[in-house]
């Protein structure tokens, strides 16, 4: 109970501080001119944003040492949901916490009452304008890049909560509230297959800083689509076949990632075809069905939410990549290669980015054919490789973001975990949210900081099989003996039966 007070206590802490310090609208009609409005200027920001990062610190802690009790096995699922539930509780009504997306969700949505997301931009949009005022810059003018289902979703919640943007953001987190909980549903049974312990899976997929901070607290759409996505893993393990195409179809038209579950699911369902029939004639057999299925349901969900048969998200990718920063590793190389040239000759850095990421998308689309046809045996390995494929989509299609990392992370975590691994994950959770300030806005080229960053994940991966990770306490202690002073040791006392004892002194 201790450990789920303290995680609680952290989010509270982060959830006041948010107000403050987390992605508050630009012009606030409760707190901005308020009392509380010195929380938003000068010193008072300043002390928010120390009391979110300890609020964030406690919640961490309280991961960790819950992640210990998991692995003694001294804690059951029920429990760590319980956990996941008391940390995310508080965040409902929090301001967006290290992002600003729900505000993007909110003017996308409301695009569907007289425009084409696609080819419109959120700046369009007219009669929400606290809404729009509180998008982010750099999307104020891109169309939507994400699927037709969710945009559904979002003008759902914009018809309800209207221009009021406070409301807007409790609302998406409401909305994505089922898939949060088939999420954790799908995870139990999922777990089962995949041969790990279902309190670890839980412990790494829902209670995480991943979920609570980012997917949860943000809000984002990873919600919906990793709960399809993981939903038509299990359907196909389960030997439900055209019901995993269903769900992983509707999974990519929550967001396009989701389609990469579905060359998958051919490899599965091929493979539990009768095997005297011959894997070619096996794979065709799957594959018909299955690209069917799919283009129905595509084609219903697409006009069923916008009207028409509308493609128009595949051009619409185009507009996140102008997102750059070293997460995704293909541009971190290209704007450290210019960093160097640009010592010899003044250069452009797009070039040098541009190259990199078309040297990337070459090797990802390799990598990945490579993945999908490790996996043609189907079962288990097959969710292996999917997970290895959307790990690498994180790192090298652009944009990579910090919650693009959950994606690899649902999906592996009903695999069997190492310590030293569920460690590495540890490290990871805590840098991908701090690598973004509280604002939403992106910390990766203030080099100070990230130092600071990367020692806490590093204290935070090792705390979990060191209780005192910096080893302070040892410290301590061997710098005390060596500083206590010296004593002459006495000597010995003889036995009763040594003759020293009966001996005369002599003169």
């Amino acid at each position: 109970m201790r450990t789920i007070a303290a995680g609680t206590v952290g989010s509270v802490l982060m959830m006041l501080a948010a107000l403050g310090a987390g992605g508050i609208l630009i012009s606030d009609p409760v707190i901005g001119a308020g009392p509380l409005s010195w929380i938003r200027y000068g010193h008072g920001r300043w002390l928010a944003t120390w009391v979110l990062y300890a609020g964030f610190g406690l919640t961490v802690f309280a991961w960790i040492r819950l992640g210990r009790y998991v692995l003694r096995g001294k804690v059951d699922t029920p429990a760590v949901l319980v956990a996941a539930a008391c940390w995310m509780a508080p965040l409902l009504i929090s301001p967006p916490l290290f992002t600003r997306d729900a505000f993007v969700y909110l003017a996308q949505g409301a695009l569907l009452y007289d425009f084409d997301p696609y080819t419109s931009a959120p700046n369009m949009v007219t009669g929400l304008p606290t809404v729009v005022q509180n998008v982010y810059e750099a999307w104020q003018s891109t169309p939507s890049p994400y699927g037709p289902l969710f945009l559904v979703i979002s003008k759902g919640v914009v018809t309800i909560t209207g221009d009021n943007a406070i409301l807007g953001v409790i609302g998406m987190r409401l909305a994505m509230l089922p898939g949060l909980l088939a999420l954790a549903w799908v995870l139990s049974r999922l777990t089962k297959h995949l041969g790990g312990r279902v309190p670890v899976a839980m412990w790494l997929a829902v209670a995480s800083p991943m979920m609570v901070v980012h997917l949860w607290g943000g809000p984002h759409n990873e919600l919906f689509m990793l709960a399809f996505l993981a939903g038509g893993v299990l359907a196909a393990l389960r030997r439900q076949h055209l019901l995993a195409v269903f769900l992983g179809t509707l999974a990519m038209l929550i967001k396009p990632t989701g389609a990469l579950v579905l060359p998958f699911i051919v490899w599965i369902w091929a493979n539990h075809l009768p095997a005297d029939r011959g894997k070619v004639r096996n794979f065709f057999t799957a594959l018909v069905p299955a690209v069917g299925l799919f283009g129905v349901v595509y084609v219903a969900g697409t006009w069923l939410s916008l009207g028409t048969v509308n493609l128009g998200w595949l051009g619409a990718l185009d507009g996140p990549q102008q997102i750059r920063n070293w997460l995704n590793f293909p541009t971190g190389i290209g704007q450290l290669v210019h960093l160097v040239t640009d010592l010899f000759v003044p250069v452009t850095q797009s070039p040098f980015i541009t190259g990199a990421r078309g040297v990337a998308w070459l090797a990802l689309a390799c990598f990945g054919v490579w993945q999908w046809w490790q996996a043609r045996n189907g079962g288990v390995t097959a969710v292996k490789h999917l997970a290895i494929t959307l790990l690498a989509v994180a790192l090298l299609a652009p944009p990579t973001l910090p919650w693009y990392f959950s994606w690899a992370l649902v999906v592996a975590a009903g695999f069997a975990w190492t310590a030293r691994a569920m460690a590495v994950v540890i490290g990871g959770s805590v840098f991908l949210v701090l690598a973004f300030y509280p604002t939403g806005e992106q910390a990766l080229y203030n080099w100070w900081y990230m130092a600071m960053v990367f020692a806490a994940s590093y204290v935070a991966a090792r705390a979990l099989v060191h209780p005192e990770p910096l080893a302070l306490r040892d410290q301590l202690s061997r710098a005390w003996r060596e500083l206590r002073p010296q004593r002459t040791p006495r000597a010995a006392e003889p036995e009763p039966d040594d003759p020293r004892r009966h001996s005369t002194p002599q003169a």
